[in-house]
């Protein structure tokens, strides 16, 4: 083999690892494997036939100076010169093979401008991906004076969860391309009093926007740059013919007030972004010394109940369940407690956080284990009162929850006739069919099922009619005026007489009273629960105590 040659299969070799690191390059930054490949498979064709014609182009006579230009000129393309004209000895003397590779190299820059938009931007918005806008960003950050007061805007849509839901996810991505044209716009207002400088805007991910200015000094400015972005996306969108509204809610974070790095930035903005969900809404907050404690507060609980889990500081106490006609137990509430170091925790001072972090899917999974032992336990004692455990919305959507459970109750050898299931009045009318089934399954296998703080939600009807339960439990809202005023009497037996309508039992808790439970009891009520019945006691104590009531009733 000739110089020629050799040079020739160096060219063809350079040319195709340069097309290989820049896909596999892309696909890493774009995590859009599917779409990569594609064009990677539209990149890969031409470089096959790049070489075929190559190898055709070496068996013609009067080459030499035409596949030396030829070997030179892809070199030089796998060096990443894509765009310099063809020499004209390949020209002249291979007229066929010089059209081919040039119409190639057209190709192939077409197809690295693909990969590359892929890598770079939002197939929905056109807006900079989130790796993109990390990089653009650090780099803003990196090149500002010493002096710039570098600003980011965390932007969250409102209401974008309930138009996908209602009109599907294909009309929510029409619905986030209008909203990035509505930014665009307001990034271009915006350069009128920034010295002409827009901002570098991204989709972050769902429907989670930023804007980011490398320097923004004037607090007006950055208080007027916060109202467009209300503004604009306050008004309504044509959606499927019809007017959708959703507005949003905006942090603000200032560099290097709020953060030195953009990570830094970014939590801090993210931060006040969810200040002002919780604040109503519609508006913007700027990071503050009080979000600051709050953020960290978050983070020392989370290390904390991850430590709990690990250490088992978690119990379960009981809270007794009573017949309102007999006065007899028929069931207990398995509620949870942390045993913290310093002093014993309610599930609302942590639960909450556990949902953010995703911990409640391993607490779950502890209760689950533990109510389990626990109903085999008291089955082996002759204890035939059900056992209530209460479900999150987050650990019904785990995927393994209601195989945990089945395999826990297995485990354990406990009856399932003895475990009832509480779900949430809120997640009961939005749970999936799927849920549906898999609860409808429990309940078959001899569990129950009760509905929990109905009256906190907005019930339909009629799928509370075909809901696969056994009970509902009146939340203590409705419980508390039932002794004291009429009105509210009167509501407490409207919801009995509705929860009976529907084949279910009627169980109220929270009953502090002993006026309250005689009122309930009147009123129709089946089950009583609450510190007037029995408080939350640990289950040496609670089985002294239903020990004890058990004579008590049977004289009364």
């Amino acid at each position: 083999m000739r110089w020629g040659e050799r040079g020739f299969g160096r060219g063809i070799a350079g040319a195709a690892a340069l097309a290989a690191c820049l896909l596999i390059g892309s696909a890493l930054a774009a995590g859009v494997a599917l779409q990569v490949l594609e064009v990677a498979l539209l990149l890969a064709l031409p470089l096959v036939i790049l070489a075929v014609l190559a190898a055709w182009g070496l068996l013609q006579p009067r080459r030499d100076a035409a596949l030396t230009a030829a070997v030179d000129r892809l070199h030089a393309a796998a060096l990443g010169d894509l765009e310099s004209p063809l020499p004209l000895a390949l020209v002249r003397g291979t007229p066929r093979l010089a059209e081919s590779i040039d119409e190639l190299f057209l190709k192939l820059r077409g197809n690295l401008e693909s990969v590359h938009r892929l890598a770079m931007f939002d197939t929905v918005t056109g807006l900079a991906n989130r790796p993109h806008f990390r990089r653009s960003a650090e780099r803003m950050l990196e090149d500002a004076a010493e002096d710039s007061r570098a600003v980011l805007f965390f932007i969250d849509l409102d209401r974008f969860k309930a138009v996908n839901d209602t009109l599907g996810h294909a009309v929510g991505d029409v619905l986030l391309g209008m909203v990035a044209n509505r930014l665009r716009s307001v990034g271009d207002q915006c350069a009128a009093f920034n010295h002409g400088e827009t901002p570098l805007i991204g989709r972050l991910a769902g429907d989670e926007f930023t804007l980011f200015f490398a320097d923004l000094p004037d607090p007006q400015a950055r208080d007027r740059v916060g109202q467009k972005v209300l503004e604009a996306l306050s008004e309504p969108f044509d959606l499927a013919g019809q007017q959708v509204s959703i507005g949003a809610s905006v942090g603000l974070a200032l560099h290097p007030d709020h953060g030195v790095t953009l990570h830094e930035l970014m939590g801090a903005a993210d931060a006040a972004m969810y200040q002002a969900k919780t604040q109503g809404r519609g508006r913007v907050e700027t990071f503050s010394d009080g979000l600051a404690a709050q953020m960290i507060a978050r983070a020392r609980l989370e290390t904390e109940l991850r430590a709990a889990i690990e250490h088992d500081e978690f119990a379960l106490v009981f809270q007794p369940q009573v017949s309102a006609s007999t006065g007899t137990i028929v069931g207990a509430e398995a509620l949870l407690r942390w045993q913290h170091p310093d002093g014993t925790k309610l599930p609302a001072s942590f639960l909450p956080r556990a949902e953010e972090t995703g911990l409640i899917v391993e607490i779950g999974d502890w209760v689950v284990a533990t109510v389990a032992n626990t109903i085999a336990r008291w089955a082996r004692l002759g204890i035939e009162q059900r056992l209530a455990v209460n479900v999150s919305q987050r650990q019904i959507d785990h995927a393994s929850f209601f195989r945990h459970l089945r395999a826990a109750m297995l485990a354990a050898q406990a009856p399932a006739r003895l475990l009832e299931l509480e779900i949430s009045e809120t997640l009961a009318m939005h749970c999936s069919e799927d849920v549906l089934r898999a609860i409808a399954m429990l309940r078959s296998a001899g569990a129950t099922v009760a509905v929990d703080d109905f009256g906190t939600g907005y019930s339909n009807l009629a799928r509370l009619r075909r809901l696969p339960i056994d009970r509902v439990k009146l939340d203590r809202s409705l419980i508390e005026h039932v002794a004291t005023h009429p009105e509210g009497r009167a509501v407490a037996q409207a919801v009995i007489g509705l929860i009976h309508g529907i084949g279910c039992e009627a169980v109220a808790e929270g009953i502090e009273s002993e006026a309250q439970a005689a009122v309930l009891r009147v009123i129709g009520c089946d089950v009583l629960q609450g510190y007037a019945i029995g408080a939350p006691m640990g289950e040496a104590d609670f089985l002294a105590w239903a020990r004890d009531m058990a004579p008590r009733r049977a004289t009364a």
